[in-house]
């Protein structure tokens, strides 16, 4: 039985050496991916699935990839987001609108980078804000090309009236294929 308190006390101790050996940066990283995955859920889900039952499960799935950025939890998060936002437009009937499409869109990228930047960071390590902040700045680029990308192919959807779906898809196939190949250039260049 001693030996069970002992092994308990241990653990106790290397949890508390962890804990004060937590610096900063790495736990405002993580803080920004809970907050992301929070408020991407609070943007997909429908206000009337919001329950207290509801709102704690999903604050503990927004913890998780907070906790655990090199496991399957940010991909879980994302999937529950996703779900979140058909169970809007498909189960309660809102209407699609594009500042929701590109906030959520927005939302679960910042969680993916950030849960990218928190896996590579450990706990315990200084790091120069400046690092964190040219992430960032990296990433709101992203956000922002992919944002004005997807309004001006939903202008282009517009456009033609029946034959506006086609010129859309066209477009869309289009910046597929390019993506593809900026990818395979990028692969074959390393």
């Amino acid at each position: 039985m001693t030996e069970l308190v002992e092994g308990l006390n241990e653990r106790v101790r290397a949890l508390r050496y962890a804990v004060r050996r937590i610096s900063l940066t790495p736990l405002l990283v993580r803080a920004g991916v809970f907050l992301s995955v929070l408020v991407g859920f609070l943007v997909a889900y429908p206000v009337q699935a919001f329950t207290p039952r509801s709102v704690l499960a999903l604050t503990v799935v927004a913890v998780l990839p907070a906790v655990g950025p090199r496991r399957i939890w940010p991909t879980f998060a994302a999937l529950v987001t996703v779900g979140g936002w058909l169970l809007a437009t498909l189960g309660y009937g809102r209407p699609l609108a594009l500042w929701r499409l590109l906030a959520v869109a927005a939302l679960l990228y910042l969680a993916h980078t950030l849960c990218a930047l928190a896996a590579l960071l450990p706990s315990n390590a200084l790091v120069d804000p400046d690092l964190v902040l040219r992430w960032l700045a990296r990433a709101g680029g992203v956000v922002l090309a992919s944002a004005v990308l997807g309004i001006v192919l939903a202008w282009l959807g517009g456009l033609g009236g029946d034959r506006g779906f086609q010129a859309a898809t066209v477009a869309g196939l289009l910046v597929a294929v390019g993506l593809a190949a900026l990818l395979s250039f990028l692969l074959r260049r390393k």
